[in-house]
């Protein structure tokens, strides 16, 4: 399919005219990201070739997604990102990183493009991130929450699950992986509603519309409270005031559903998609 052609299609479907974001305080290399992407953090990040024939999808673009992708040897690719740079948790630093120069580079030489929404994703919809983790673990919504950029990213829904440790063996299957359970009210699933915010949803606000809702299970991604993230912490004292039970999965596995729902997006426009797995980050969770 024709780059430019694909890319004004996500731009119209995903509805970019309404959106922001902001990665300011990232330093993205001119040489290689293009002038639009820095000037309003979404969209095509690196526009590398013409043509696109296959398109790989990944929560974060890291080295390690990057440089699988190259081992392919591919041309006339694209790499769709939900995040415009990786993530890991390290005390005393951003955890965002940035991209890799070296392989910024060999993208540009082996015609690998790389797009990116990350608020257009988080925003509930078909393809949204909260919506596909809600969908992977087997739970029915019945209604949304959790203002982001101006539109909504999380979603309450009805569980089969009666209690807490039900609800983590079912997550644990789900993502693949131990999950964190932060024990702060009752084992039962009060009227058996659960509150689910895909990746970063350790913030305060997120888990006061939680308490509103009356609801006392909430699961996200990152759990960890960092002393250098004070709304982290803060998350974690409304929590425990509320006798919410959290539950987390790490940011990359609770969001990588809707990565992998990008492949069917992909396809119907008669382009070959693959999810490209990575590796959670266990320090999300503590």
């Amino acid at each position: 399919m024709n780059a430019k052609e694909l890319y004004k299609k996500l731009e119209i479907d995903f509805k970019l005219d309404e959106c922001s974001d902001d990665w300011s305080n990232v330093d993205f290399d001119a040489d290689f990201v293009t002038e639009n992407f820095r000037k309003r953090f979404m969209g095509i990040l690196a526009d590398n070739t013409d043509e696109i024939q296959k398109v790989y999808t990944a929560v974060f673009p890291s080295e390690k997604v990057m440089s699988e992708l190259l081992r392919r040897g591919e041309k006339n690719v694209m790499l769709f990102t939900h995040h415009p740079v990786d993530w890991k948790i390290i005390p005393g630093q951003s955890p965002f990183i940035n991209l890799n120069v070296d392989l910024l580079k060999k993208f540009k030489e082996n015609q690998v493009s790389i797009y990116t929404l990350h608020t257009p994703l988080d925003r509930n919809g078909e393809y949204s991130t909260s919506v596909n983790f809600m969908k992977a673990l087997g739970i029915t919504q019945i209604g949304e929450f959790a203002e982001y950029f101006g539109f909504l990213s999380g979603v309450i829904g009805k569980t089969d699950c009666k209690n807490t440790i039900e609800m983590a063996k079912r997550f644990k299957e789900t993502v693949g992986h131990e999950v964190k359970i932060w024990n702060y009210g009752t084992d039962e699933i009060r009227d058996d509603k659960i509150a689910v915010v895909a990746g970063g949803g350790n913030d305060p606000e997120i888990l006061s519309e939680v308490a509103k809702q009356g609801i006392n299970t909430f699961l996200t991604g990152v759990t960890y409270p960092n002393k250098d993230y004070e709304p982290s912490l803060q998350a974690h004292k409304v929590a425990k005031e509320n006798k919410i039970n959290m539950i987390g999965g790490t940011h990359y596995s609770t969001e990588k559903f809707a990565c992998i729902k990008m492949t069917e997006y992909f396809e119907k426009l008669g382009i070959p998609a693959e999810f490209l797995q990575d590796d959670p980050d266990m320090g999300d969770l503590e």
